[in-house]
């Protein structure tokens, strides 16, 4: 058998802005000795392929929020003040909820979900607006709409997900700001001819991008394909949850707990609750799985979260991550020889 390295070009760092943990670390459920672990998780994911992420801090009390959200500050403040090369940045936070339909909250806990009004927006959001970048709503719990507009307003991005949001709810919520979809496809009524429902409506909108979780089980490959042809503002997130570095297994989430098989997880009663699939993983599957080019479906990852979250492309910034084809030959009887290739992302 012979192999054949090939180089496909050279990026700077990935960017996720969809992940809950790592190394048996939630993001959401921090205290003095998990905090102190942030660090290592910074460079751990630098490791991984990443310039930077938004810890995601999932549905919770308020009070188990802004312990999060106090941690995260002092970790934010602390890169900035000591800044280390080999760390993945700390872009600020994304809460995936409290303000979330019920009907639609997936592996959320419904104790801790909230009315999407002011008085409980300001309470979540607490003295922490200014790390707060990205919040995730459900816009039918709010027609008014001014909740969307006083997050715009302390340029707080809007995304629209966990929701059961109808094609008009969809359209008044991008009209107010709105500009992103949260794991689209999931947690989300499904395309439909006669409503196109919040989906299709965020497809059909050139000034909201569509978050994706390109493991192949949340969103089946052949429509990950349909959606890349419909849409061209889309990103990938890992959706990652505090098991993410460790092997496959069982462990706690919150008072629950998730089963990892093979980088999938869920609750006992088989609910999907994340992965923990490197963000990296997802876009050698959308290789692999045909949908776009190479060139594409790196950029999906390194430059789409990017401009997703109106973040300035430096286009100096160190070339660290090499994608490689890889092609092997093997000697098949009686007249011909299989060749397979396989992607892959080298991390400098």
């Amino acid at each position: 058998m012979t192999g054949l390295r090939e180089i496909i070009c050279s990026t700077q760092g990935a960017i996720d802005l969809q992940i809950n943990g790592a190394l048996g670390i939630p993001f959401n459920d921090l205290n003095d000795d998990r905090a102190a672990k942030l660090p290592e998780i910074c460079r751990f994911l630098y490791q991984q392929g990443l310039d930077g992420f938004l810890p995601t801090l999932v549905t919770a009390s308020i009070e188990q929020f802004h312990r999060s959200l106090f941690f995260l500050a002092k970790a934010i403040a602390h890169q900035k003040q000591n800044p280390d090369p080999h760390e993945a940045k700390i872009l600020g936070v994304h809460l995936e909820g409290p303000f979330l339909h019920p009907d639609k909250r997936g592996a959320h806990p419904q104790q801790h979900l909230l009315p999407l009004n002011l008085d409980t927006l300001r309470q979540v959001l607490g003295d922490y607006t200014d790390i707060i970048k990205l919040v995730t709503l459900a816009p039918e719990l709010d027609p008014s709409g001014e909740t969307i507009q006083y997050l715009r307003d302390r340029q707080i991005i809007v995304s629209l997900g966990h929701s059961t949001a109808n094609a008009e709810q969809t359209r008044m919520a991008i009209a107010q700001g709105a500009t992103m979809v949260t794991h689209a496809f999931n947690a989300m009524p499904s395309l439909h001819h006669r409503d196109v429902g919040l989906l299709g409506e965020a497809i059909l909108s050139d000034r909201v991008w569509c978050g994706l979780i390109a493991d192949g089980i949340h969103v089946s490959p052949e429509t990950i394909k349909l959606l890349y042809r419909m849409k061209k503002q889309i990103f990938l997130v890992s959706d990652a949850l505090a098991p993410l570095g460790l092997p496959d297994g069982t462990y706690p989430w919150d008072d629950r707990q998730i089963t990892i098989q093979n980088g999938t997880a869920r609750l006992p009663d088989g609910t999907l609750s994340g992965t923990t699939l490197p963000l990296i993983n997802a876009v050698n599957n959308l290789i692999e799985w045909g949908i776009c080019e190479p060139e594409n479906a790196i950029k999906l990852a390194i430059e789409a979260p990017r401009l997703a979250m109106n973040l300035e492309i430096d286009q100096d910034a160190p070339q660290r991550l090499t994608w490689c084809s890889y092609s092997f030959s093997c000697p098949a009887p009686p007249h011909f020889k299989s060749v397979r290739t396989s992607w892959g992302c080298e991390v400098n």
